[in-house]
């Protein structure tokens, strides 16, 4: 009830659904009420902020200060005694239709991390990857699509491990915890996510070993129309830095407490799997 309860809060809160409910009530106000300037006004505040957020220098201005220190790609040194075992790549948007191409199954950031850590994998071909994520509203889980599209890649199915229990980052660094304990492992997760998602992990004396993926505040040139001209693009960059800001925020204030336990025979499989 509260991962449902707070979903629906976050979403009520990112940007353009806020602005939108803003800019309805302002439009109420001037329809059918004496209070037009009100309207006027709060219409215009949505305009001008529906305007600026698409804009690049601003959207990754508010993006960059959670991006900054995982802007440098994590490179694994070759003949290296340092190898870790494990690549746990966090689970974010999907959906599922299995007419479609494997990667198209993958929304947003997921497919920028799955990438990634397939890329990590080659470079280590020994470890395990590990991917997380629950069902939601579709029949296989966000971590069974993203093992799916690791595979298609070529990725052997018994170096990859779904854990579809977990439904947000918490749950994931607990699961993930029972599983590989306190072995050192590569997290992979979008750079603007890196920072929040890894202290959940170091808050379970976890040794997680960032590995950036998805980086999307651009310091690299660009047109002035790039730059300048409001876009969906850049707007998506600012409703991930609010977002982000939200979850550091529920972060910090949320109660303590271990996530659901999951049921017996589920915590046989993972055992099972992790022996394969």
């Amino acid at each position: 009830m509260l991962f449902l309860l707070k979903k629906y809060i976050a979403g009520f809160l990112m940007p353009l659904p806020l602005l939108l409910l803003i800019a309805f009530f302002a439009l109420a106000l001037l329809w059918f009420t004496r209070w037009q300037k009100t309207g006027k006004s709060l219409l215009t505040v949505v305009l001008v902020l529906l305007t600026i957020l698409g804009i690049q220098p601003v959207a990754d201005t508010l993006l960059m200060p959670s991006e900054k220190e995982y802007q440098a790609r994590y490179e694994l040194r070759e003949n290296s005694q340092q190898d870790v075992n494990y690549i746990v790549v966090l689970g974010g948007g999907f959906t599922y239709n299995p007419d479609w191409a494997p990667s198209s199954n993958l929304l947003n950031n997921s497919l920028f991390r799955v990438a990634e850590g397939v890329r990590l994998y080659y470079h280590n071909p020994n470890a395990i990857m590990i991917f997380t994520g629950g069902a939601g509203a579709n029949q296989i889980s966000s971590a069974e699509v993203a093992a799916q599209v690791a595979q298609s890649l070529g990725v052997p199915a018994e170096r990859t491990i779904a854990l579809s229990t977990p439904k947000d980052t918490e749950e994931e660094a607990y699961e993930v915890d029972k599983l590989i304990g306190k072995k050192p492992f590569l997290l992979v997760t979008s750079a603007n996510h890196l920072a929040r998602a890894e202290r959940f992990f170091l808050a379970r004396g976890m040794k997680p070993i960032v590995a950036p993926a998805n980086q999307l505040a651009t310091s690299s040139p660009l047109h002035p129309w790039e730059k300048y001209f409001p876009s969906a693009t850049y707007f998506q960059h600012s409703e991930r830095a609010w977002y982000e800001f939200l979850g550091s925020v529920w972060q910090s204030v949320k109660p303590a407490g271990q996530p659901a336990i999951i049921p017996e025979n589920e915590s046989h499989q993972s055992d099972k799997e992790e022996n394969q």
